[in-house]
């Protein structure tokens, strides 16, 4: 088949999938429902994990499915299905009409007016067909290319967990019976390597990094990948406990989103409805410091956290979550906007079945003018963490305590690595003590957060 021929049968494919979408709708409004929307997911996908030079996994698989909800005035239900024959989509709509008559009434659920719908039109650079322009050998090439980095840096790099290599693709289609139909595909691919270092003592360190991208080209090298989680495993060999001491605490882009995370998990509207966050009705209010702006933008070229529409086709935006240590807005799907007599943020995040929940756009904390050298530079004694363990936060109280390790700070510099500690304070007030904020902003998901410093914080050790 020639490429454009291949390309036209794809093309019939999307028009036949968005004609199916929009069929489905309309037999739900045609058995009686006040409203329904539909969902149809396809996809492929790739991995494997390679582990000294071996081949450990190898996956590949390609996905349909089709998800429903409908409404019976303020009565709602949602089915799913993987079976396209139109035996499979008649039980599946039958099935969403039959559980919406006996389903308890909400007075705040329903689908957005239909003049908050719509797509945005600009191209958002979110697909590219080279995710799968390698051959199959050369993928696993990938992964072995960035253990292989990682083994050779250093002698001292005895074994590995493996490097990995994953492609996928996605196509989506949401309809509704207000007319709305909107789709978008997207794709991505990442590599990995996780290297595993003994001392003399025979002392094992574990660390790893990794590089993701909407496009082959984009990524790292698998030489870069491998050499970068060499150099971090390294450093954590001779690791001790630190003193225990309330010192300045610096964190590492991959561990500073943590914070960032528990920010969004505090304006989520659903906590925010539900009473379960110490952010509730402090919008206007100071909560942070004045160096802190947290945005969350779903029309960001090529993020990760991008789409034209959102769970429930509203048109993605950029919201200013905080503007120098003001709560300006909390984040909402149509339903807890409702709760909350305010206005969706086009946050709304969907599976094929079920009510939708709220997820992040592109949200990242702005970045400072510092580097994180600067940053560090600036402390006499205190914590470097590059990685957390468990999850210790009170989203109600605001109590933060978890397990960490990392690099102890002495005289300006990195000095050694720190194990078997624990950072502990309280959210509402660390919020306010992010001192320093680096200029190192990179996404690596739709969260990221530069390096931060944040003051007051108890560190246990010893």
């Amino acid at each position: 088949m020639s490429e454009t021929q291949l390309e036209t049968r794809n093309q019939n494919l999307e028009t036949d999938l968005r004609e199916l979408a929009q069929d489905v709708v309309a037999r739900a409004m045609s058995g009686g429902a006040s409203a329904a929307e539909c969902v149809i997911r396809e996809g492929d996908e790739f991995s494997t994990v390679v582990r000294l030079g071996q081949v450990e996994t190898l996956k590949e698989s390609g996905s349909k499915a089709i998800g429903m909800r409908v409404f019976y005035g303020q009565r709602a239900a949602s089915t799913y299905s993987s079976d396209f024959s139109r035996a499979g989509l008649d039980r599946m709509v039958k099935s969403a009409l039959e559980l919406a008559k006996i389903t308890s009434e909400d007075p705040f659920g329903g689908i957005p007016e239909a003049s908050q719908l719509g797509s945005l039109s600009s191209d958002l650079d979110l697909y590219s067909a080279d995710v799968y322009s390698l051959p199959g050998e050369e993928r696993i090439g990938y992964a072995r290319r960035a253990e292989k980095a990682a083994l050779d840096y250093d002698p001292r790099i005895k074994n590995s967990e493996g490097g990995s290599f994953e492609a996928a693709t996605g196509h989506k289609i949401l309809t509704n019976s207000h007319g709305f139909v909107g789709e978008y595909k997207r794709s991505y691919c990442s590599l990995a390597a996780v290297p595993i270092a003994q001392s003399d003592d025979g002392a094992k360190q574990r660390d790893y990094w990794f590089s993701v991208a909407r496009s082959l080209r984009r990524l790292e090298s698998p030489e870069h990948v491998g050499k970068t989680a060499a150099q971090r495993t390294l450093r954590r060999l001779g690791a001790r406990k630190s003193k225990t001491a309330r010192v300045p605490v610096v964190l590492d882009p991959m561990v500073s989103s943590s914070i960032l995370e528990h920010i969004f998990e505090g304006v989520n509207g659903d906590s925010i409805y539900r009473g379960a966050s110490f952010l509730a009705g402090k919008l206007g209010q100071k909560i942070a410091g004045d160096s802190v702006n947290v945005i969350d933008d779903g029309t960001m070229p090529g993020g990760f956290g991008t789409s034209p529409f959102d769970g429930e086709g509203v048109p993605t935006r950029r919201t200013i979550v905080i503007e120098n240590g003001v709560l300006k807005s909390y984040l909402l799907n149509t339903y807890s906007a409702k709760k909350l007599g305010l206005q969706t943020t086009a946050n709304a995040s969907r599976g094929l079945a079920g009510t939708p929940g709220i997820g992040p756009g592109n949200y990242f904390l702005q970045a400072g003018t510092k580097t994180p050298q600067q940053i560090i530079s600036e402390i006499q004694d205190g914590l470097y963490v590059t990685e957390f363990l468990g999850h210790g936060a009170n989203l109600v109280t605001g109590d933060y305590s978890r397990g960490a390790s990392g690099l102890w700070i002495s005289g300006g510099e990195l000095a050694y690595p720190v194990e078997e500690i624990t950072v502990a304070g309280n959210l509402k007030e660390m919020f306010f003590n992010i001192s320093e904020i680096g200029n190192d902003l990179e996404f690596r998901g739709a969260i990221a957060c530069p390096t931060i410093r944040i003051d007051g914080l108890t560190v246990g050790g010893e």
